[in-house]
Formats: structure tokens, C-alpha cells, sequence
């Protein structure tokens, strides 16, 4: 499906909405909204930041309620911690965009790489594009255990995707909005894209040593949820149902 840029204000339509879960990252945003502010600047495109405060305990939401002094900023704050998958969907619900972004506040993925992942979105068609971190700057043990991850996922998932944990994504904004929510869908968006229909392609991305904070995940805790994600994906993939309308009586 031909993407077309939206033409309404700004103000009350943006082409794109980017949606950051926000997790105890008091001095990462202030960076990263500057960066943000920069990139989609080089873009040329009318847009909006959603970021979702998940229940930080530290002062994470009073920055967010200081950056968006300016009107292209938007913040919703869940009333608790509910988890990363649950901040990206209640961000794509909040998202005004045709066009979504995905991406963490840890400063590792860059801003930068955005405005060449929306051209290769737009250019190519696709309903999808997602960032492979070709070079991934993290400890020995993290790279190898989301090595070992990802070919496991792939594996069940009966997919192909080289870096299945990286954040920065853009998605077609209405097909984002009617995947299923549930815990550790972040980690499957491809997948899911896929079983509604969406085209989805891969870009080489940077990937930066997290500055401040510390990971949100531990090794051992994320394999074993992912397995019994993993497990219902695969329940979803046997009984996910797709038709065609031959025909109708409008």
C-alpha cells in the first residue's frame, strides 16, 4: 500500500508519531529529546514525540512534563510499572502519526538512523522497517545470550529476522493499532506485523553504550519469559485466520 504524506496541520494531524517507554531515565531524556528534535528536523516531516512514563520511581515524569513545554511533545503516565509491551501499546493507542516510530530512552539506539529508516519506509512500501544492530555495544555475555535469543526465537517463530530485540522500528501506524497487546509483544512486532499482512524489511542501525541507568533486563529472567512467549506465538501463528472479501453490497 502507496504511503502519502499527511496534509493537514501539524498541529492536528502529524505524519509521525514517536513513541518512547520511559523507565527510571531521569537524565537520558533531556539528550535523547534533543536528539529526537534533530533527526526528525533533517527529516522534514511533520511529527510528535509520545513518550509513556511506565511508572518511574525516580524523577523521570517531572522531566517529561518540563520537555514538553513544546507543543510537539506529548506524555501519557500509566498509573504503575506495567512492563515495556505495555508502554508501546498504550503509545501506538496514543499516537496520532500514519506512520509510527519505535525506539528506547537509553540513548543506545540513535535518533540519527531515523530519518533513512522512514525514507527506505516510504520509498520501499513497506508496512514495516526495523533496525539491525549490526554492532551491538554491550557486555560479552549480553550479545551472546541475545545471539543465542534470537536464533531461538526465529527458530519457533519460523522466522528471519537478525535482531529481533532492537527497538528502533517504524511501523504503519493502523495496522500497529490492531496487533495483539500482551506481555513481551515488543519482542515479536515483526512477526505479528507479518500475520496481518505487512511487508516488513531490515536496515543496519547504530547502536550506543548505555551512559546513564542501568538495563531494565536481566539474562536468565528475559529467556525464560521469552520461551513461553514464544510458545504463544506459535499458538497464535496455527490459529490465526485471514480472509479475502470476494465481493460486498455497500
Amino acid at each position: 500500500m502507496p504511503h502519502q504524506p499527511a496534509t493537514e496541520d501539524c498541529a492536528l494531524a502529524p505524519e509521525v508519531s514517536l513513541v518512547v517507554p520511559v523507565y527510571n531515565e531521569e537524565e537520558n531524556l533531556p539528550v535523547l529529546v534533543k536528539e529526537i528534535t534533530a533527526a526528525m528536523e533533517q527529516s522534514g516531516r511533520h511529527w510528535e514525540l509520545v513518550l509513556v512514563d511506565d511508572g518511574s520511581r525516580d524523577t523521570s515524569l517531572a522531566v517529561i512534563k518540563s520537555l514538553s513545554a513544546d507543543p510537539r511533545i506529548r506524555y501519557i503516565a500509566l498509573a504503575a510499572n506495567s512492563g515495556q509491551s505495555a508502554a508501546f501499546g498504550a503509545g501506538f493507542k496514543e499516537a496520532r502519526g500514519e506512520v509510527i516510530v519505535t525506539l528506547d530512552a537509553d540513548l543506545q539506539n540513535d535518533p540519527a538512523d531515523i530519518p533513512g529508516m522512514l525514507e527506505h519506509y516510504y520509498s520501499g512500501g513497506y508496512d514495516m522497517v526495523i533496525g539491525w544492530r549490526a554492532k551491538r555495544q554491550d557486555t560479552f555475555a549480553k550479545r551472546i545470550a541475545s545471539k543465542f535469543g534470537n536464533a531461538v526465537r526465529n527458530r519457533l517463530s519460523r522466522e528471519n529476522v537478525r535482531d529481533t530485540g532492537c527497538s528502533l522500528k517504524v511501523l504503519r501506524a493502523d495496522m500497529a493499532k490492531e496487533l495483539p497487546m500482551f506481555t513481551g509483544m515488543h519482542r515479536f512486532l515483526p512477526t505479528l506485523m507479518k500475520m496481518h499482512g505487512a511487508t516488513v524489511d531490515e536496515v543496519k542501525v547504530n547502536h550506543r553504550p548505555r551512559l546513564h541507568g542501568v538495563s531494565k533486563y536481566g539474562i536468565w529472567d528475559r529467556a525464560r519469559k521469552t520461551f513461553f512467549d514464544l510458545l504463544a506465538i506459535r499458538w497464535m501463528q496455527k490459529r490465526h485466520v485471514n480472509w479475502t472479501i470476494k465481493e460486498r453490497k455497500p
